[in-house]
């Protein structure tokens, strides 16, 4: 794979990408980790979890990349009450003719935001996890594709417990990342307060790329060039959590299951757009220490030996991070 081809189309893609960034922070102050997070989902046509408290952004987050792309957008806010056929869609009878015809739920978007997806019952999960994974839709008899591109954001309140439904481990495993947004510093919540603080509403944004923007830049992140011991030492990390003795990891009995090659490939996807973002045409260890946690907390099960000493996947993968020699 030739570096200096890839790196001299990234100089001309280079614009476009810095210009999505530009208009989201038009919007968006202090959430450069989560912009560029939701970047690297959007390059690597998968999906991203985003969790954090009340009040920091990430619905307005979502919603604003979504004005950034020039794509269908829909917003599903998930309860309790929630059915599959409020996703997906349903058939409609029409007396005229005697005949079913579909009606095609909100799910049948370019950018799909679940806000809230905690609180929608395992029905609905099990829907939107057909969606997800196979990027089609069934409605009756009848399967309908999802139109490239599709991705889904959903998001998550860690502290709010009460009537919520904490998400099946194959559904958490379909997002590529899972992302835990904190606070702003006080420089940037100033920034945020002078903007923000008025009752007319922030500047709004324009449509800087298109759906065959995105499907070039895609490719692009294929031809990221990534060496034989960059790649041997992603297999290291991934390994690391499932057999931790092997590394001489000092992590006990605190790992009840670890991650499976899926975290693998998408490390490795990850860390390409990663590197892309930043305006190489290779990946660099640090890439693969930077993205990480980001795509392996979600897929450590932890043990009741770990939660009783306060231990969380964050820092096992820190330590695990800081145990395997870097090429």
């Amino acid at each position: 794979m030739d570096v200096k081809q890839t790196e001299s189309e990234l100089v001309r893609e280079s614009e476009l990408l810095a210009s999505m960034r530009r208009e989201i922070e038009k919007v968006i102050i202090g959430q450069g980790y989560l912009i560029e997070r939701l970047l690297i989902g959007l390059l690597c046509n998968n999906h991203v979890l985003i969790e954090g408290v009340p009040g920091l952004a990430k619905t307005m987050s979502v919603t604003t990349l979504a004005k950034v792309v020039e794509a269908t957008f829909s917003r599903i806010q998930f309860t309790p009450d929630l059915l599959p056929a409020d996703v997906v869609g349903t058939l409609i009878y029409n007396p005229n003719n005697g005949e079913f015809t579909p009606k095609r739920g909100p799910v049948f978007a370019n950018i799909v935001l679940a806000d809230e997806i905690n609180r929608a019952p395992a029905k609905v999960q099990s829907a939107l996890l057909e969606a997800m994974q196979e990027r089609q839709v069934t409605i009756g008899d009848e399967t309908h594709r999802l139109e490239e591109p599709f991705m889904v954001l959903a998001t998550q309140n860690p502290i709010d417990q009460e009537g919520t439904y904490p998400l099946p481990e194959a559904q958490a495993d379909r997002f590529m990342l899972k992302l835990q947004v904190s606070y702003p510093s006080k420089e940037e919540e100033l920034q945020i307060l002078d903007r923000m603080a008025r009752s007319v509403p922030p500047t709004e944004v324009v449509p800087v790329i298109g759906k065959e923007d995105i499907l070039r830049l895609r490719a692009l992140v294929d031809k990221v060039y990534m060496d034989r011991k960059v790649a041997e030492y992603v297999v290291s990390l991934v390994d690391a959590t499932r057999n931790p003795s092997d590394y001489s990891l000092d992590l006990g009995n605190f790992v009840q299951y670890g991650a499976s090659p899926r975290a693998t490939i998408f490390l490795t996807l990850a860390a390409k757009a990663h590197a892309l973002l930043n305006g190489r045409g290779y990946v660099t260890p640090q890439d693969i220490k930077q993205i990480a946690p980001d795509v392996l907390r979600h897929r450590l099960l932890l043990s009741y030996e770990a939660e009783a000493e306060e231990e969380t996947p964050d820092g096992v993968i820190g330590r695990i991070l800081d145990g395997i020699e870097v090429p």
